[in-house]
């Protein structure tokens, strides 16, 4: 039987308490940890952001968006790790319903349709 494979996407906010080396220091951690088990596809370190709320008397943290893809069995490791960790603040690991290496090749060509079509519009305004 054929293993399924998945395009999943964890994303976890990590405690700035010990600073914010400390904090990279858990996010790589957790990179090396995904890339080990998975492919990634994509790594969005989004630094650190203000809380809309206090969490644990904190009000800022470090998020970082992954977006991988494996068997079924290891997101729900993954989240059991996150959550045992006490650095970790917040964290979700969710099945994308779309193919996540396909829609990553997609987006740059999107990207650059987006930025032709203002420079054709100024052209013909000539």
């Amino acid at each position: 039987m054929e293993k399924v494979i998945n395009s999943y996407e964890g994303m976890y906010v990590v405690s700035l308490a010990n600073g914010e080396e400390a904090a990279k220091a858990t996010v790589a951690k957790f990179n090396d940890l995904i890339a080990a088990n998975a492919e990634v596809i994509k790594i969005d370190d989004w630094g650190k952001r203000r809380f809309a709320y206090p969490i644990q008397d904190m009000n800022d943290g470090y998020y970082t968006v992954v977006t991988f893809k494996c068997d079924g069995n290891f997101p729900a490791e993954l989240q059991r790790l996150m959550n045992i960790d006490e650095s970790v603040l917040r964290a979700m690991v969710i099945r994308l319903e779309y193919d996540a290496a396909v829609k990553a090749a997609e987006a740059p060509a999107e990207e650059v349709a987006t930025e032709d079509a203002p420079v054709e519009a100024a052209a013909d305004a000539e």
